[in-house]
C-alpha cells in the first residue's frame, strides 16, 4: 500500500503535549512528491495499521526515550508529574493520603480517577497493584513496568478508548512501547541529590541487543536507590496542623457519675515531657488544680515526604520468525520494590481503655479514660513497609495476509504486594493499665503487678520511671497484609483491507478477548478478630472476574483529506454487572497542506473493581452520634458490593492542527467527559444521620438502638457524577540560527468545567477546587508549560517555566467563611547535554548531562493539613541537581 507523505504538525503535538521537547518530533525531513512506500505501524487508538505520517482523528501524543531523558525523569512518576493533562496522580504517596501504598507511581489523565486511565505494555495490559488506595481502588503501578532504558516511545490517546481496548480507558489510553530490534549495548548512571535532607538517588541501568537472520533478543535491567526526606528536614506545615489531641504525655478522661458530661483533663506532665496543653476552660478548674483540655502531640517530624526506597526492574524480549509470513515474540519483565515511610512512635488509641483507681500511677484517685497513645514526645517514629513483586509473561504470534495481518497473544502477570505497620493491640492494652502487661504475664492466673505481670503506665510519670521493654511488647504488634493480584488475557484479532475509496483501501480489524482477573487479601490473624486498636483489622478477601469481549474497528479514507474511523466492542461480565456495548466515532479533515480538522464522540465504561464488588476495609473515624450529640471515634466497616454497575462515560474532542508558516504548529482541542454512576463508598456520617437506629447497619453496645456507637457499616454503590471539560494548546517554532537550532514551545491545558454530583455534598463546581470535601482530586483550572530548546552539534541545552495556577482549598476558610486560595506554583527546571563521544571522536557514544529540577528551591504552596502541601498536585521535595553518563556501545 502507498501513501503520499506530507507535512503534519503531529510531530510538535506530540513532543510539546507532554513535555514540551521539539528534540524528539518525528522526521519532518522535505521528500518527494512523488508517492513512496513507507512502513506501515500500529498506533495506539486502532488496531488497523497505517501510515508513520497518518493523522490521528484522536488527540494523540507521542513521547520518545529522548524527550524522557530530557525531563531527567528517573521513573515514570516523573514523566507524569509534568503532564499538564494529568491532575490527581499518586505519585508521592504518604501516610495521610495514600497509606499502604507507598512507592507506587499511577497517572490520573483529566482528574477522573486513578483506575480510569487504561496502562498497556506493548499494547497489552498489566495487572493491577493488589493493595488499593485509600479510596479503594486498584490501580497499575508505573514504576513496576519496565526498566526506563527499554521504553522506546510513550502514546496517549486522550479521548477515551473503550471502543477499542475495553473497560479502564475511560479518560484515555497511555501505551508504553519498549524498543524492538535493538542492537549493542548502552548503560546509563544517574545521580540526583536534593536540597533538603539527605534526599539523594541513584540509578544504574543497562540495555543489550542482539539481531539475527531471523530472530532477535533483548534485555534491560535497572537498579534505584532513593533515600528518604522527612518532614523534620522540610518542614511544610504549620505546627497546628501536624499536632494530635492524644499524645503521651496525654488526657484523661473523667466520666459520669463523677462528672455531669465527660470531662477530658491534660496530664500534669504535658509541657514539661515536650506536649503543647490545648485548654478547652480556664486554666487550674480540674480536680486538684489540673487543667481541662488535651495534651497535644506533635507528630509532624517523623513522618516521609519521600519513602526510602529500592527499586528493581528486569525485561527480556524475543522475537523468532518462524517464517516469511509468521512472527513469534515472547515478552517476559520483573520488578521488586521496597519501600519504607516514616510514622508516628505510635498510633492514637481511640477505644478510650480504663486506668483503675488502685492503678499505682493513677494520682486522680477513681477510674479515668485514657486519650493518648502508647509512646509519643521523645520516642523515634515506627515506620510502615511496604514489599511489591510484579511478574508478567506475554507471548504472542503474528502473520502477515495478503492485504492485512493478524495476531493471537497470551498475557499473564501478577502482583505480591504486602504491607506491614505497628499498632496496639486494644484489649492486651486495657490488660496492661490493670496489671496483666508484660511478655511472661498471663492475665488468667498472674496478680496485677507481681511476678511476671506488670502495670502499664500511661501518666507522665513514666518519662521518669520509664516503662519496661516487656510491658510494651505484650500490647503491641504488626499488622499484616498479603495481597495477591493475577491476570491473564487471550487475544485474537485480524486486520484486513476491504475495498478501496478515494483515499486508499478501507481497512477492518475485528477481534475477541478473554481476560480474567481475581485478587486476595490475606490478613493476619489479629486483624482477622479486629483487635488493633487503629487499624482494627478487617476479614480476608478474595475475588474474581472474567470477561468476555468482541470488538470491531472500520478504518475509512473516504477522500485523500478525509479519514473516518468506526469502533464498536461488546464486554460481558456475567452476573449482576452484566455487559455493556461501546461506540465510537471519529474522523480528520485536511483542509489544505497548512490546516487539519479533527474530531471524535465516543462512550466508554469502568467494570466495579474486585475490591469494590467483593473487597472491603475497616478503618476508625471521628462520627457524630445523633442520638447523643457528641462527637465519637468508631469503626467504619465497608464491605463490597455485587450489584454495583460499571461506570460509564460520554466523550468528545474537536481540535484542530495549523501550521501557518514553515515550522510553527499550532495545535489546540477542545474535549469533554460526561461521567455517570461513579462508584463511591458511602458517608457513614451519612448513613448515621439518616437512621441512627438502623440495627443493620449501625453497631451499638448493648442495648443495641441506644447504646454506646461502636460501628458502622457502609458500602460501595453508583452514586454520583462528574462533568469535565478544558481546552488542550500546543505550539512550537523552530528557529535556525548561525549559533545552533532554538526552539521555543508552549503546551497548556485549561479546566473550564469539573462539575461533580456528590450524594453528600451535592452540586459542586470543583474547577480550581481542591475538592477536599467530595469525591472529585484537585483540580487546578490552568497548567502549562514554557520551554525553550537549544541545540548546537555536539551541544544542546533546555530550560522549562512550569507553571500551576492558584484553586480553592475546600477543607479551609477564612474568619469571614470563604474558602482559603491555594497559592499559585511556577518552578524552573534546566538541562544542558555534551556528547563527549562526538567531541572525543570515539567508536562508543558517550553523553555528559547535567540538569536540575526546581531550580529556585520553590516551596510547594502551603495547605493547612497533615504534611502542609497537596501530594496529588505539588512535589514537597524542592530544588534536585542530577547528573547523568549515558555511553552505548
Amino acid at each position: 500500500m502507498k501513501f503520499t507523505a506530507k507535512k503534519t504538525a503531529i510531530a510538535a503535538f506530540v513532543a510539546s503535549q507532554l513535555f514540551a521537547y521539539p528534540t524528539i518530533a518525528l522526521s519532518q525531513e522535505t521528500e518527494n512528491e512523488e508517492a513512496k512506500e513507507v512502513e506501515l505501524i500500529l498506533v495506539t487508538g486502532s488496531f488497523v495499521r497505517r501510515s508513520e505520517n497518518f493523522d490521528s482523528p484522536s488527540p494523540l501524543a507521542i513521547v520518545d526515550s529522548v524527550a524522557i531523558d530530557a525531563i531527567g525523569a528517573k521513573n515514570i512518576g516523573d514523566i507524569t508529574q509534568t503532564l499538564t493533562i494529568n491532575t490527581g496522580a499518586e505519585n508521592t504517596p504518604d501516610a495521610f493520603t495514600q497509606n499502604a501504598t507507598a512507592g507506587t507511581s499511577n497517572i490520573n489523565l483529566r482528574g477522573l480517577g486513578v483506575a480510569s486511565t487504561l496502562i498497556l505494555l506493548n499494547n497489552k495490559r498489566q495487572v493491577v497493584n493488589s493493595q488499593p488506595n485509600n479510596g479503594g481502588v486498584n490501580f497499575v503501578d508505573t514504576s513496576s513496568l519496565v526498566p526506563m532504558i527499554a521504553i522506546g516511545r510513550m502514546e496517549v490517546v486522550k479521548d477515551g478508548a473503550s471502543a477499542l481496548y475495553g473497560s479502564d480507558a475511560v479518560a484515555g489510553v497511555v501505551n508504553f512501547i519498549t524498543k524492538k530490534d535493538y542492537e549493542g549495548a548502552s548503560v546509563s548512571l544517574d545521580y540526583q541529590d536534593g536540597a533538603h535532607g539527605d534526599n539523594k538517588e541513584y540509578v544504574i541501568q543497562g540495555l543489550w541487543g542482539a539481531v539475527g537472520d531471523n530472530s532477535s533478543v533483548m534485555a534491560a535491567v535497572s537498579y534505584t536507590n532513593r533515600s528518604p526526606l522527612f518532614t523534620s528536614d522540610r518542614r511544610l506545615a504549620r505546627p497546628q496542623d501536624d499536632t494530635s489531641s492524644l499524645g503521651n504525655p496525654g488526657a484523661f478522661f473523667i466520666l459520669p457519675p463523677i462528672t455531669a458530661a465527660p470531662t477530658p483533663i491534660i496530664d500534669p506532665g504535658c509541657s514539661t515531657f515536650g506536649g503543647s496543653p490545648i485548654l478547652l476552660a480556664p486554666a487550674g478548674v480540674g480536680p486538684g488544680g489540673t487543667d481541662v483540655g488535651f495534651c497535644g502531640f506533635d507528630f509532624g517530624s517523623t513522618y516521609s515526604f519521600v519513602p526510602d526506597e529500592t527499586r528493581v526492574n528486569a525485561y527480556f524480549r524475543g522475537t523468532y520468525d518462524v517464517s516469511d509470513e509468521i512472527e513469534w515474540i515472547t515478552e517476559v519483565s520483573y520488578a521488586r520494590n521496597r519501600a519504607e515511610r516514616g510514622g508516628s512512635p505510635s498510633f492514637p488509641i481511640l477505644t478510650l481503655p480504663t486506668v483503675p483507681a488502685d492503678h499505682p500511677n493513677n494520682f486522680f484517685g477513681f477510674p479515668v479514660s485514657f486519650f493518648g497513645r502508647e509512646l509519643g514526645n521523645g520516642q523515634p517514629g515506627d515506620p510502615a513497609r511496604t514489599e511489591s513483586d510484579t511478574f508478567r509473561f506475554s507471548t504472542m504470534v503474528q502473520g502477515e495476509l495478503d492485504s492485512g495481518f493478524w495476531e493471537v497473544s497470551y498475557t499473564a502477570a501478577r502482583n505480591d504486594f504486602y504491607f506491614t505497620v505497628r499498632d496496639t493491640l486494644a484489649q492486651q492494652f486495657q490488660n496492661a493499665l490493670r496489671g496483666f502487661g508484660g511478655v511472661n504475664c498471663d492475665p488468667v492466673t498472674g496478680t496485677p503487678g507481681q511476678g511476671g505481670c506488670e502495670y502499664f503506665n500511661p501518666f507522665s510519670s513514666s518519662f521518669i520511671t520509664p516503662n519496661t521493654q516487656s510491658v510494651i511488647d505484650s500490647f503491641t504488634a504488626r499488622q499484616e497484609i498479603d495481597s495477591e493480584a493475577n491476570l491473564e488475557v487471550v487475544e485474537a484479532f485480524v486486520s484486513t483491507e476491504l475495498f478501496d475509496m478515494d483515499g486508499g483501501a478501507a481497512g477492518l480489524a475485528v477481534g475477541a478477548q478473554y481476560r480474567y482477573q481475581d485478587l486476595t487479601q490475606d490478613y493476619d490473624d489479629l486483624s482477622n478478630q479486629d483487635r488493633f486498636a487503629f487499624v482494627i483489622g478487617n476479614a480476608d478477601i478474595f475475588g474474581k472476574q472474567d470477561v468476555v469481549a468482541l470488538f470491531g474497528e472500520l478504518a475509512l479514507p473516504v477522500t485523500d483529506d478525509l479519514d473516518v474511523q468506526v469502533a464498536l466492542r461488546y464486554e460481558d461480565y456475567g452476573g449482576t454487572t452484566g455487559d455493556t456495548i461501546d461506540p465510537k466515532l471519529a474522523a480528520t479533515y485536511r483542509v489544505s497542506d497548512d490546516l487539519s480538522l479533527r474530531a471524535s464522540i465516543s462512550t466508554s465504561f469502568r467494570a466495579p473493581s474486585i475490591f469494590q464488588r467483593d473487597g472491603g476495609a475497616t478503618s476508625l473515624n471521628q462520627m457524630v452520634d445523633p442520638l447523643t450529640g457528641a462527637a465519637a471515634f468508631a469503626a467504619a466497616r465497608a464491605t463490597g458490593n455485587e450489584e454495583l454497575v460499571p461506570e460509564e462515560s460520554t466523550a468528545y474532542n474537536i481540535g484542530f492542527s495549523f501550521e501557518p508558516i514553515d515550522d510553527l504548529s499550532v495545535e489546540l482541542d477542545y474535549w469533554s467527559f460526561d461521567f455517570e454512576n461513579l462508584i463511591i463508598q458511602e458517608s457513614f456520617q451519612a448513613i448515621l444521620n439518616a437512621n441512627p437506629q438502623d440495627t443493620n447497619r449501625v453497631i451499638r453496645a448493648g442495648d443495641p438502638l441506644n447504646g454506646p456507637l461502636l460501628q458502622v457499616n457502609t458500602t460501595y454503590v453508583n452514586a454520583s457524577e462528574l462533568k469535565t471539560s478544558g481546552f488542550d494548546l500546543v505550539t512550537s517554532y523552530k528557529l535556525e540560527s548561525d549559533v545552533g537550532t532554538f526552539t521555543p514551545n508552549v503546551t497548556a491545558t485549561f479546566i473550564t468545567k469539573y462539575d461533580l454530583v456528590d450524594p453528600q455534598a451535592g452540586a459542586i463546581e470543583g474547577a480550581g477546587s481542591r475538592n477536599f470535601n467530595n469525591i472529585g482530586t484537585s483540580s487546578p483550572e490552568l497548567r502549562f508549560n514554557v520551554g525553550l530548546n537549544w541545540k548546537n552539534e555536539a551541544y544542546s541545552a533546555n530550560i522549562f517555566a512550569r507553571h500551576i495556577s492558584a484553586y480553592d482549598d475546600d477543607q479551609n476558610v477564612d474568619a469571614s467563611g470563604a474558602f482559603l486560595e491555594i497559592d499559585s506554583h511556577t518552578t524552573f527546571d534546566a538541562q544542558f547535554n555534551v556528547d563527549l563521544g562526538s567531541l572525543m571522536e570515539t567508536e562508543a557514544d558517550y553523553v555528559l548531562t547535567i540538569g536540575g529540577i526546581n531550580l529556585t528551591d520553590e516551596n510547594p504552596p502551603q495547605v493547612f493539613t497533615n504534611s502542609g502541601f497537596d501530594s496529588k498536585v505539588h512535589d514537597p521535595r524542592g530544588r534536585q541537581i542530577y547528573a547523568r553518563l549515558a555511553m552505548q556501545f
